[in-house]
């Protein structure tokens, strides 16, 4: 029998906003693929790398006095759901005529998996999180 995932898992990563920081957030995300039920070098894996990705790239341009992104991946209810924290209060503007380059390289992937793309100010200081939300496919269990 294979290994079947807890009904919600959540993993979090403090990256340092910098150079290796995309490399960083890549390698902790797919650290967790094989204990969250996502075959490692699916399209689904990829998909959820390119989006960790342009979130961390994002910081690095709209955010850069950040000292560190926090990275999280929260996987249940047949979801995956990506976030990347920082700290820039301001929201980005996700209308879909007036998302920058950079988001809408998100929202792509995201929505081919049937999912979204969402910001909001953290609870607990002055920053925000933006968090991409996928519809696990089957064949990535």
């Amino acid at each position: 029998m294979g290994n079947v995932p807890s009904p919600v898992q959540g993993h979090v990563v403090s990256v340092a906003v910098g150079r290796d920081a995309v490399r960083q957030a890549r390698e902790a995300v797919a650290a967790r693929f094989g204990e969250v039920g996502v075959a490692p070098g699916s399209a689904f894996a990829d998909a959820v790398q390119l989006v960790v990705s342009e979130l961390v790239v994002n910081v690095l341009r709209h955010a850069p006095r950040s000292p560190v992104d926090v990275v999280g991946m929260t996987v249940g209810a047949g979801q995956v759901v990506v976030s990347v924290a920082d700290a820039e209060p301001r929201l980005p503007n996700l209308a879909p005529d007036a998302m920058r380059a950079g988001l809408q390289l998100v929202a792509e992937p995201a929505a081919q998996y049937d999912g979204d793309i969402d910001a909001e100010p953290a609870r607990d200081h002055d920053s925000k999180v933006v968090l991409v939300r996928f519809r696990m496919p089957s064949q990535a269990t």
